[in-house]
């Protein structure tokens, strides 16, 4: 697809954010907003899947959200492929919806593989799957995305190591670094110092993308990502966003990760987003 109607799209999915999570005044509108170019790209140029959705992938890639908070997002593009209905994100975090505030697998949500939002362990289930694909001589590619206030936990230390280990050179993981956790900016709250030294030392491939709000960059470093596989080494993407993009008052504030907007701040949000595909 050109890149205007990726943005479309984007646009659209930023409109489904704001009002999933002001229609329940709760969920995580920041992080959400903030990487819905990754999410766009993947599911509409990146990624190979198929549908109806099979929750064993065998075939095909794989993707895993390790920050599940931001599942609006996901919501939103996975309602928008086809997945599920488009009209079933007016349920989102409603009692007895499949679409909870972080993604779960009891409700079998089409395109859900595992419950996500206990941070920290997603880079490790991507690793095990690309293990599993690598023993089944599947080359399809694994796909991850974690939150920069994540790898405050050990667990994703021992998961890059692992992968490294087992030359999962099938998995390609990338970092949501928009500096900003649910307490403030990450250097004071756990300062994560030179993640681009740190993966590599880990025995990572480090790929950079400092327009992480940027279509046509996003969808051109996923790309460039797909060639780094198959040559020993796990590929990571430090994908700098801003929390909150497109919304003025939202961009780059902390404080919009885990609160909903209000009547007037939704109706000044979405002013400043186009919508092109039609509300749900």
């Amino acid at each position: 697809m050109e890149i205007r109607e990726l943005e479309k799209i984007a646009s659209q999915v930023r409109r489904d954010i704001l009002r999933m999570v002001h229609g329940v005044q709760s969920g995580h509108p920041g992080g959400a907003l903030g990487a819905t170019e990754y999410f766009v790209a993947l599911y509409w140029e990146i990624m190979n899947y198929s549908l109806p959705f099979d929750m064993d992938g065998i075939g095909e890639d794989l993707f895993f959200l390790s920050n599940g908070h931001i599942c609006a997002a996901w919501y939103s593009v996975l309602a928008r492929r086809g997945f599920f209905p488009t009209e079933e994100l007016a349920t989102f975090r409603r009692l007895n919806s499949r679409l909870q505030g972080h993604p779960t697998t009891a409700e079998h949500l089409p395109g859900i593989r595992i419950a996500s939002g206990s941070l920290g362990q997603g880079l490790s289930v991507a690793v095990g799957a690309a293990i599993s694909k690598k023993q089944n001589n599947d080359q399809h590619i694994v796909y991850a995305l974690l939150g920069d206030g994540e790898l405050d936990e050990g667990q994703n230390w021992e998961a890059a190591m692992s992968a490294a280990h087992f030359k999962m050179d099938h998995l390609i993981a990338t970092i949501d670094y928009n500096r900003v956790q649910i307490d403030g900016p990450i250097e004071k709250v756990m300062d994560l110092g030179d993640l681009w030294a740190k993966f590599h030392a880990f025995g990572w491939d480090v790929i950079s993308l400092p327009e992480g709000n940027n279509m046509e960059a996003v969808t051109e470093t996923l790309k460039e990502a797909k060639t780094h596989t198959g040559k020993g080494r796990p590929v990571v993407i430090i994908m700098q966003t801003e929390m909150g993009y497109g919304v003025d008052f939202m961009t780059g504030d902390y404080r919009w990760h885990g609160v909903p907007p209000d009547d007037e701040q939704l109706a000044r949000a979405l002013a400043q987003i186009p919508e092109t595909l039609g509300d749900y």
